[in-house]
């Protein structure tokens, strides 16, 4: 895969290029932003929608076969060393669509949802959109890294209102890939209290070297949810398609009875199945190869960062695509730092106030891109720091 290849996304309705100026104010900036990558989808992918797309008939869709549901389970064995039963993987169009009725499954309008911040902004929205409560743990922050407290996690837990606890592993925005000792203590939390675990893992490939992802329900199969796509890693959520991993049957009828009667969501995208079983079945080299091209961006960007600015803190990244910069040793406000690199730099960064939590102190850069793009957004970061300290 030629990586550094540039594509114009330009023109194709694409949120992060043709729509900045939503977010930013301002059209014809250069966007490191909304988490998908410039990246074209593997070889093996676009050859299977290509074939698919030949056959001219594009009609309703049953997700619920034998050959989608053997791809997930290659790839969990291959990429993990573990394997979900056939019958708990279940179709959803989205992640988030899987975490906004998991929410109205589990819990009640006023019952609290636990996340812990800084924490993806559709977390927020989707627990105050199902009429719940967000109440945060936060992490804790200390010498450029971030970990669970527990102690807090533990006393939230505990009220009997927190009905949820709605996980990230890898963590977004963050980037830290939970660790067992973490992940086993988490889990007997839930257990002792009852309460639901939501572990969104859509960021599961994208992995440093040195870091293994491990899947929630590899610890407990019962009072979970593991919800993911690989829209993230192989960069077609416009495909619209994802799937969770419910071990418990009777949460199982109870997702599918949202899904089928309550939404009439149950004929998925033929294209979105399609690209992820030959993801799944093709491309796990290709994951290989991305990874070390992300690890190389995020190598030269956190040199760039420590030659250039040096009271800037980069969170080290042990997952996803998306580098996490504390700026709060630098002489500005954050208002100042989004106006310099909007005004002068016209480049566009996600400020982290977004995510709640310390998030007000950091941009999320996404590094998700050809190198060429990246080295000119960093031109344009230093251009917009000129005379500061």
């Amino acid at each position: 895969m030629d990586f550094d290849k540039v594509i114009d996304r330009r023109g194709t309705y694409c949120t992060q290029w043709d729509y900045v100026a939503d977010r930013f104010g301002e059209e014809d900036l250069l966007p490191f932003t909304i988490s998908d990558t410039d990246f074209a989808v593997p070889k093996e992918v676009m050859d299977t929608l290509q074939k698919r797309l030949s056959h001219q008939v594009f009609g309703y869709t049953r997700w619920n076969n034998g050959d989608f549901q053997q791809a997930v389970m290659n790839w969990y064995q291959k990429r993990f060393a573990y394997q979900p039963q056939s019958e708990w993987i279940l179709y959803s169009p989205s992640v988030i669509y899987s975490v906004a009725q998991l929410i109205q499954m589990k819990s009640n309008e006023g019952d609290g949802v636990i996340i812990q911040t800084p924490a993806y902004d559709a977390f927020f929205k989707t627990i105050e959109g199902n009429q719940r409560r967000v109440i945060e743990n936060p992490l804790i922050y200390s010498a450029g890294y971030y970990r669970i407290d527990f102690e807090d996690l533990e006393e939230k837990l505990a009220d009997p209102r927190n009905k949820i606890l709605l996980f990230c592993s890898p963590h977004n925005p963050t980037g830290r890939v939970w660790t067992e000792e973490e992940l086993r203590p988490v889990v007997s939390l839930c257990v002792k209290y009852n309460v639901f675990l939501i572990s969104d893992e859509i960021h599961m490939d994208v992995v440093s070297q040195g870091h293994k992802h491990l899947p929630i329900t590899q610890f407990m199969t019962n009072n979970v949810a593991l919800v993911t796509s690989g829209s993230k890693t192989f960069n077609f959520p416009g495909l619209i398609f994802s799937y969770l991993i419910l071990p418990n049957s009777e949460d199982r009828e109870l997702f599918l009875y949202h899904l089928k009667n309550k939404d009439g969501l149950s004929s998925t995208s033929i294209l979105g199945m399609e690209a992820t079983m030959a993801a799944y079945n093709y491309s796990s080299d290709w994951v290989d190869e991305l990874n070390t091209y992300i690890a190389d961006n995020i190598h030269l960007a956190t040199t760039f960062f420590e030659e250039k600015f040096e009271k800037v803190v980069i969170v080290p990244t042990e997952a996803t695509y998306l580098m996490w910069i504390d700026l709060s040793g630098i002489s500005i406000p954050m208002d100042e730092v989004q106006r310099r690199l909007v005004h002068i730099g016209r480049v566009a960064i996600m400020d982290g106030e977004v995510y709640g939590g310390n998030g007000e102190h950091f941009l999320r850069l996404n590094v998700g891109c050809p190198r060429a793009k990246l080295i000119e957004g960093l031109n344009r970061i230093e251009k917009s720091f000129e005379g500061v300290e």
